[in-house]
């Protein structure tokens, strides 16, 4: 498995509090929850994943 990388990440409190209840929801820790929304929304921006440059 690739290396993850590690990130201190400064959250509003009812932010953090929100995001703490949508994963507890959904049966998630913090972390788990930060990292699938920041997935998806990479996914819908279309930089997810990187494109891989086709060597010709």
């Amino acid at each position: 498995m690739a290396k993850r990388k590690a990130y201190p990440l400064r959250l509003d409190p009812q932010l953090y509090a929100a995001i703490e209840k949508w994963a507890d929801d959904e049966l998630r820790s913090v972390n788990a929850q930060i990292e699938m929304l920041l997935k998806e929304a990479a996914k819908k921006a279309k930089r997810y994943p990187p494109k891989v440059k086709k060597e010709t």
